[in-house]
Protein backbone atom coordinates (compact mmCIF):
# COMPACT_ATOMS: atom_id res chain seq x y z
CA UNK A 1 0.00 0.00 0.00
CA UNK A 2 1.10 3.57 -0.69
CA UNK A 3 2.07 5.57 2.38
CA UNK A 4 -0.38 8.33 3.35
CA UNK A 5 0.30 11.87 2.12
CA UNK A 6 2.05 13.75 4.95
CA UNK A 7 0.46 17.19 5.42
CA UNK A 8 1.59 20.33 7.20
CA UNK A 9 -1.29 22.64 8.12
CA UNK A 10 -0.75 26.37 8.77
CA UNK A 11 -3.46 28.76 9.99
CA UNK A 12 -3.35 31.29 12.81
CA UNK A 13 -6.78 30.26 14.10
CA UNK A 14 -6.73 27.08 16.20
CA UNK A 15 -10.43 26.43 15.54
CA UNK A 16 -9.84 26.49 11.78
CA UNK A 17 -6.92 24.08 12.11
CA UNK A 18 -9.05 21.76 14.21
CA UNK A 19 -11.88 21.79 11.69
CA UNK A 20 -9.56 21.18 8.74
CA UNK A 21 -7.85 18.38 10.60
CA UNK A 22 -11.21 16.70 11.22
CA UNK A 23 -11.87 16.76 7.47
CA UNK A 24 -8.47 15.34 6.58
CA UNK A 25 -8.36 12.70 9.33
CA UNK A 26 -11.38 11.00 7.78
CA UNK A 27 -9.22 10.06 4.77
CA UNK A 28 -7.00 7.00 5.15
CA UNK A 29 -4.51 8.28 2.58
CA UNK A 30 -4.03 11.70 4.23
CA UNK A 31 -2.34 12.41 7.55
CA UNK A 32 -1.55 15.72 9.28
CA UNK A 33 2.00 15.57 10.68
CA UNK A 34 2.22 19.13 11.99
CA UNK A 35 0.37 22.38 12.64
CA UNK A 36 1.73 25.92 12.49
CA UNK A 37 0.18 29.16 13.73
CA UNK A 38 1.97 31.39 11.22
CA UNK A 39 4.03 31.25 8.05
CA UNK A 40 7.40 31.44 9.77
CA UNK A 41 6.57 28.46 11.98
CA UNK A 42 5.38 26.55 8.91
CA UNK A 43 8.75 27.09 7.22
CA UNK A 44 10.60 25.96 10.36
CA UNK A 45 8.50 22.80 10.73
CA UNK A 46 8.80 21.94 7.04
CA UNK A 47 12.58 22.28 7.13
CA UNK A 48 12.81 20.06 10.23
CA UNK A 49 10.47 17.35 8.88
CA UNK A 50 9.58 17.89 5.20
CA UNK A 51 5.93 17.07 4.43
CA UNK A 52 4.53 16.02 1.07
CA UNK A 53 1.93 18.77 1.07
CA UNK A 54 1.55 22.12 2.85
CA UNK A 55 -1.89 23.67 3.32
CA UNK A 56 -1.47 27.38 4.04
CA UNK A 57 -3.76 30.23 5.01
CA UNK A 58 -2.93 33.57 3.36
CA UNK A 59 -3.23 36.13 6.17
CA UNK A 60 -1.05 35.02 9.11
CA UNK A 61 1.24 36.81 11.61
CA UNK A 62 5.00 37.24 11.09
CA UNK A 63 4.96 35.69 7.61
CA UNK A 64 1.92 35.35 5.32
CA UNK A 65 1.10 32.11 3.58
CA UNK A 66 2.24 33.63 0.28
CA UNK A 67 5.59 34.61 1.77
CA UNK A 68 5.94 31.18 3.36
CA UNK A 69 5.16 29.51 0.02
CA UNK A 70 7.93 31.45 -1.72
CA UNK A 71 10.40 30.40 0.99
CA UNK A 72 9.23 26.78 0.91
CA UNK A 73 9.56 26.66 -2.87
CA UNK A 74 13.16 27.81 -2.57
CA UNK A 75 14.04 25.31 0.14
CA UNK A 76 11.80 22.35 -0.75
CA UNK A 77 11.04 22.48 -4.49
CA UNK A 78 9.30 19.08 -4.46
CA UNK A 79 6.77 20.20 -1.86
CA UNK A 80 3.18 20.67 -3.08
CA UNK A 81 1.34 23.70 -1.72
CA UNK A 82 -2.37 24.41 -1.37
CA UNK A 83 -3.94 27.64 -0.21
CA UNK A 84 -7.01 27.40 2.02
CA UNK A 85 -8.35 30.91 2.31
CA UNK A 86 -11.36 33.13 2.89
CA UNK A 87 -10.19 35.48 0.11
CA UNK A 88 -12.17 35.10 -3.10
CA UNK A 89 -10.45 37.73 -5.24
CA UNK A 90 -8.14 38.10 -8.20
CA UNK A 91 -5.16 39.58 -6.38
CA UNK A 92 -4.60 36.60 -4.09
CA UNK A 93 -5.43 34.04 -6.75
CA UNK A 94 -2.80 35.38 -9.16
CA UNK A 95 -0.25 35.74 -6.37
CA UNK A 96 -0.90 32.10 -5.45
CA UNK A 97 -0.11 31.14 -9.04
CA UNK A 98 3.10 33.17 -8.86
CA UNK A 99 4.37 31.28 -5.84
CA UNK A 100 3.65 27.91 -7.42
CA UNK A 101 0.48 26.83 -5.64
CA UNK A 102 -1.06 23.55 -6.76
CA UNK A 103 -4.51 24.64 -5.66
CA UNK A 104 -6.66 27.41 -4.23
CA UNK A 105 -9.54 26.37 -1.96
CA UNK A 106 -12.06 28.63 -0.22
CA UNK A 107 -12.63 27.97 3.49
CA UNK A 108 -16.37 28.24 2.90
CA UNK A 109 -16.15 25.14 0.69
CA UNK A 110 -13.43 23.23 2.54
CA UNK A 111 -15.73 20.38 3.52
CA UNK A 112 -16.55 19.86 -0.15
CA UNK A 113 -13.30 20.70 -1.97
CA UNK A 114 -10.29 20.26 0.32
CA UNK A 115 -9.85 16.48 0.09
CA UNK A 116 -10.24 16.57 -3.69
CA UNK A 117 -7.68 19.39 -3.85
CA UNK A 118 -5.19 17.36 -1.79
CA UNK A 119 -5.56 14.36 -4.09
CA UNK A 120 -5.21 16.55 -7.20
CA UNK A 121 -2.05 18.20 -5.83
CA UNK A 122 -0.42 14.83 -5.23
CA UNK A 123 -1.25 13.85 -8.82
CA UNK A 124 0.44 17.08 -9.97
CA UNK A 125 -2.90 18.40 -11.17
CA UNK A 126 -4.11 21.93 -10.39
CA UNK A 127 -7.22 22.45 -8.30
CA UNK A 128 -9.21 25.69 -8.50
CA UNK A 129 -12.62 26.34 -7.05
CA UNK A 130 -15.29 26.65 -9.77
CA UNK A 131 -15.59 30.45 -9.72
CA UNK A 132 -11.84 30.75 -10.22
CA UNK A 133 -11.92 28.46 -13.22
CA UNK A 134 -14.76 30.28 -14.91
CA UNK A 135 -13.79 33.88 -14.12
CA UNK A 136 -10.15 34.24 -13.09
CA UNK A 137 -8.60 31.85 -15.59
CA UNK A 138 -10.63 33.37 -18.40
CA UNK A 139 -9.40 36.82 -17.33
CA UNK A 140 -5.82 35.58 -17.25
CA UNK A 141 -6.10 34.16 -20.76
CA UNK A 142 -7.65 37.39 -22.01
CA UNK A 143 -4.70 39.32 -20.58
CA UNK A 144 -2.24 36.94 -22.22
CA UNK A 145 -3.93 37.19 -25.62
CA UNK A 146 -3.84 40.98 -25.34
CA UNK A 147 -0.12 40.88 -24.63
CA UNK A 148 -0.63 41.88 -21.00
CA UNK A 149 0.56 40.34 -17.79
CA UNK A 150 -0.82 39.38 -14.41
CA UNK A 151 -1.12 42.28 -11.96
CA UNK A 152 2.28 43.70 -11.04
CA UNK A 153 3.47 43.82 -7.45
CA UNK A 154 4.37 47.20 -6.03
CA UNK A 155 7.16 45.94 -3.76
CA UNK A 156 9.77 43.18 -3.84
CA UNK A 157 9.46 39.97 -1.82
CA UNK A 158 11.92 41.23 0.81
CA UNK A 159 10.23 44.63 1.03
CA UNK A 160 6.91 42.86 1.55
CA UNK A 161 8.42 40.87 4.43
CA UNK A 162 9.71 44.09 6.03
CA UNK A 163 6.39 45.87 5.39
CA UNK A 164 4.43 43.14 7.15
CA UNK A 165 6.71 43.10 10.20
CA UNK A 166 6.73 46.89 10.52
CA UNK A 167 2.93 46.92 10.33
CA UNK A 168 2.78 44.27 13.05
CA UNK A 169 4.71 46.62 15.33
CA UNK A 170 8.14 44.97 15.31
CA UNK A 171 11.13 47.21 15.96
CA UNK A 172 14.03 47.61 13.54
CA UNK A 173 16.17 45.37 15.75
CA UNK A 174 13.48 42.65 15.87
CA UNK A 175 13.00 42.76 12.10
CA UNK A 176 16.75 42.50 11.53
CA UNK A 177 16.90 39.44 13.78
CA UNK A 178 13.85 37.78 12.21
CA UNK A 179 15.09 38.27 8.64
CA UNK A 180 18.83 37.85 9.36
CA UNK A 181 19.72 41.23 7.89
CA UNK A 182 21.40 44.36 9.29
CA UNK A 183 19.64 47.31 10.94
CA UNK A 184 20.73 49.55 8.06
CA UNK A 185 19.23 47.15 5.52
CA UNK A 186 15.91 47.19 7.38
CA UNK A 187 15.88 51.00 7.38
CA UNK A 188 16.73 51.09 3.67
CA UNK A 189 13.90 48.71 2.85
CA UNK A 190 11.48 50.72 5.00
CA UNK A 191 12.47 53.94 3.24
CA UNK A 192 12.06 52.31 -0.19
CA UNK A 193 8.62 50.98 0.75
CA UNK A 194 7.37 54.38 1.91
CA UNK A 195 8.68 56.02 -1.26
CA UNK A 196 7.26 53.38 -3.64
CA UNK A 197 3.83 53.38 -2.03
CA UNK A 198 3.66 57.10 -1.39
CA UNK A 199 3.21 56.63 2.35
CA UNK A 200 4.44 58.91 5.15
CA UNK A 201 4.58 56.93 8.39
CA UNK A 202 3.93 53.65 10.20
CA UNK A 203 0.20 54.36 10.53
CA UNK A 204 -0.30 54.74 6.78
CA UNK A 205 1.94 51.73 6.19
CA UNK A 206 -0.19 49.66 8.56
CA UNK A 207 -3.38 50.70 6.79
CA UNK A 208 -1.84 49.66 3.48
CA UNK A 209 -0.80 46.29 4.94
CA UNK A 210 -4.38 45.67 6.05
CA UNK A 211 -5.77 46.55 2.60
CA UNK A 212 -3.16 44.30 0.96
CA UNK A 213 -4.08 41.37 3.21
CA UNK A 214 -0.65 41.19 4.86
CA UNK A 215 -2.15 41.61 8.32
CA UNK A 216 -5.66 41.32 9.70
CA UNK A 217 -7.46 44.45 11.00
Amino acid sequence: MTAPTRILLADDHALVRRGVRLILDQESDLTVIGEAADGAEAVELARADPPDLAILDIAMPRMTGLQAARELNRRLPALRILFLTMYDNEQYFFEALRVGAAGYVLKSAADRDLVEACHAAMRDEPFLYPAAETALVRDYLDRARAGGDIPARAVTDREEEVLKLVAEGHSTREIAELLYISHKTVERHRSNILQKLGLRDRLELTRYAIRAGLIEP
